[in-house]
Formats: structure tokens, sequence, C-alpha cells
């Protein structure tokens, strides 16, 4: 195969979405293979096939491997990172994504997927808000602890994954990053992460004061750490899809998709079968009943509603979620998991298969209008496509 760069680009990591390419941005085009790693060493060895219709996507475009596992893929202005959906059947020899920069055009990507023995009905972990510091790490050894008991076929973390990049130097929230790196490398089960708003390195300039040209500003850092702030992979049949929620306005964080990942998804569905169930899973819950709980807010740091561009909406709540639910029941889709609230949550509405269900925290207990709320995660278990409703299982001390 003929390996060539169409141009150059030194590819950004900004704050929020990317937009559409400036005028000193130049398309950039690789190229690479997926392949079946059947010894998992990460190489390809001699008579290790390429594997054909896997999904690539650089979080914008969205192409298939054709038979013998390669792909072209064309950048223009994306986010500096190109990923495998892993598909049912394997796991992703180290990480499932690489970070591309303007010598990648010369230099082919490939991605080693290692077949594993799957089955239609497994069960996997929702846990959220583990919010890692040194002084909270106990919580997350204990999750991990509950993981090695429970042995699901991995885990889901919904964000708020470290203590907080939003207001602090970069010192401190690469400190947390690197805890948080390090706990996850202990999971003998894979652990699929989305970004919370304590992601979001130094947007509240005020307190971090970290400019926005920063190299890891606002989305920046966790795509440094963590790879794709959204993806998807399949497993036991049923498609995965990791959403980032949390856009940015200026020096505030709100629950918002913004137009690049909308369309993103639009791709990413159409590339699986129509019959094919779908789970999402992001920080920032669609829907919430949890903020009533805590009353009406005005007062910093995370006021009850956000204005931007002159339109009101809930700062804690998606507030186009209509639009992305739309794109997500073009296929079987009732199970919407989140997190951010702190509070095992289960919304149903008569007449809507949807389920919204929200995680508790894991970093520790929550209380509101004079109700407790545990820690906790939820276990919940897989048959034929179908997913039950969970499983809460307390975290205690």
């Amino acid at each position: 195969m003929k390996w060539f760069r169409r141009a150059l680009l030194m590819l950004p990591l900004g704050a929020g979405g990317p937009g559409p390419p400036g005028p000193a941005a130049i398309r950039l085009e690789i190229a690479g293979v997926v392949f079946v790693d059947q010894n998992a060493n990460g190489l390809r060895d001699p008579g290790e096939p390429g594997l054909g219709n896997a999904v690539v996507s650089d979080q914008s475009g969205v192409v298939t491997t054709g038979v013998d596992g390669t792909f072209r893929l064309e950048l223009a202005g994306g986010r500096g990172i190109v990923f495998v959906s892993v598909p049912s059947g394997y796991r992703a020899v180290g990480e499932f994504w690489r970070a591309v920069d303007s010598t990648s055009a010369g230099r082919p990507l490939s991605f080693p997927l290692a077949p594993v023995p799957e089955s239609p009905d497994f069960t996997f972990i929702h846990a959220s808000d583990t919010h890692i510091s040194p002084a909270s790490l106990g919580r997350t050894r204990r999750l991990r602890a509950l993981a090695d008991s429970i042995n699901p076929a991995f885990v889901l973390i919904t964000g708020d994954l470290v203590r907080d990049a939003l207001r602090v130097p970069e010192a401190e929230a690469t400190g947390y990053y690197q805890l948080f790196q390090q706990e996850m490398a202990l999971f003998r089960m894979p652990v699929w992460t989305v970004p919370g708003n304590h992601e979001l390195f130094g947007i509240e300039r005020h307190h971090s004061l970290v400019s926005p040209s920063h190299p890891l500003y606002g989305r920046g850092m966790y795509r440094h750490y963590r790879g794709p702030d959204y993806y998807s992979f399949t497993h036991g049949g049923v498609h995965f899809v990791g959403l980032n929620t949390v856009d940015v306005d200026d020096l505030w964080y709100y629950g918002h998709v913004d137009s690049t990942q909308a369309e993103w998804l639009t791709r990413d569905l159409a590339a699986i079968p129509a019959g094919m169930p779908v789970v999402s899973f992001n920080h920032i819950p669609f829907f919430t009943s949890v903020e009533t709980v805590h009353g009406y807010m005005d007062a910093p740091p995370a006021p009850t509603s956000i204005t931007v561009r002159g339109k009101t909406s809930f700062r804690h709540a998606v507030a186009n979620a209509g639009e992305i639910i739309a794109r997500l029941t073009t296929h079987p889709y009732d199970l919407a998991l989140g997190g951010h609230m702190h509070v095992r949550e289960t919304l149903r509405f008569e007449g809507i298969p949807i389920r919204f269900y929200q995680g508790a925290a894991v970093v520790g207990p929550s209380d509101g209008a004079g109700l407790a709320f545990p820690s906790g995660l939820l276990v919940y278990r897989v048959s034929g496509g179908k997913t039950d409703d969970g499983t809460f299982v307390p975290l205690v001390p």
C-alpha cells in the first residue's frame, strides 16, 4: 500500500469543538491498518490478518476498513486523535487511540486487536464521579476491589474522574490525572471513561490563572491522558457510545453536545447494523430531577442556569438533549447512563422506552433537602442485547 501525505497540519487540542478549518488550516490524510493480534504482543507478526469492516474515526470523519484491514482518513481540523471503535469479539492491545500531528501523514497507524471470547450474556459496571485525589484514593481502590469480585466484562466511569482541573494550576491538575492513570492501570478489565466538568483544565481562569493558549487547556488535558473525549465500542452485540456532554462558554461549563460531536454520532451509528441496540454513557445527564432536590441556585461555583448566545438553559442537564436523542433513536435505544448528580437516579416516562439512569458518586455519599444519598456503583446484566435495570452495590468505607 502506498503511504503518502497530502499536506501538513498541527492539529489543535482546544477547549471546545474544533469547528470548521480556519484560513490557515491544511488538510491531512493519514492511513493505517487494523489487524488481528493473535498473540496479543502489539506487533503485526507474519500471518496475522487485517480486520475488515472495523470502524476508525478522528472524532469527525468515520471510515471502515477494507477486507485487508487498511483505511485512509482525511483530517480537516480534527481533534488530534484517531481511534478504532473496538468491535465485538476483540479487545485493544494497548490504547485504542493514537495521537496524531503534522508528522503522522508519513507514518501509518496500526491498531492491534486481540480476539477474546465473548457472549451476548455479560455484565458491566457503571460507576461515576471518582474525584480522585490522595485524600480520596481509598474510594477508587474500593471500586477496583468490588470490580475484581464482580468480574464484569468492563467498567464505565462517567466523568469527574479527578478532584479538579477547572480551577487549579497545571502541576496540581496533572498530579490528579497521573494518579487516576496509575489506578486505572491496576484494573483487570477494560475501563472506559468520558470526561466530566472537573476534567476541563484551567477554564475558570480567574482561579487557575491558566492561559487559553496553553496546549492542554480545556479538553486538551483529558485528551492527552485519556484519548478521545467521545467514541464508541461494541461488546456482545451492543453498541456503547461515550459522549462528552460538557461544553464550555468562556469561563463556565454547561450541559451541551457540540455540533461536530453530533455529526460524528450520526456517522458512527450509520456504520453499525440498523438493528443493533445502543447504550449511551456521559457525564452531565440528558435529564435529571436532582436539581429540584437541591433547589435553584444563582451563586457560583455552579449556578442552576446559564445563558449562552442569548439562550438560557439548565446548566446541569444537556441543553440540546432532544437533538442528540433523535440521532440515537435511529437504532434500538433504551438506556442512557449519566453521572454528575452524585445520586443513583432512575427516570422513566410513560410511553417512552428510554431509561435515563444516573450513577451515584464513588467519592462519597451526598445529601439534599434532608435526604441522604449513598455512594455506590451499578451492575448491569445484558442478555441477548437487552440490558436490565441494574443492581445498586453500596460502596462503603
